[in-house]
């Protein structure tokens, strides 16, 4: 079953969901289906992630071992 609502979007945003519709399904007519495509997968992802996050964890490591990590990880975010 489909709602019907109204949402504002910021000029940019429209003009790339006209865009992903055009390139799509060949008309603008179609935003609604790329809006909810794209909404749809985001929830997937995000539920995803959650769900990661949650699940038993099957490393084993020392909060020493974790921390270098960390730390290695920063920097290559740096560079």
């Amino acid at each position: 079953m489909t709602k019907k609502t109204t949402v504002l979007l910021d000029d940019s945003i429209y003009g790339r969901l006209a865009e992903e519709s055009l390139k799509k399904y060949g008309t603008t007519k179609a935003m609604s289906r790329v809006l909810n495509e794209i909404l749809r997968k985001a929830m997937k992802d995000k539920g995803d992630i959650i769900r990661l996050i949650h699940l038993k964890k099957i490393a084993k490591t020392t909060s020493e071992e974790f921390e270098e990590f960390r730390k290695e990880l920063s920097k290559r975010f740096e560079e």
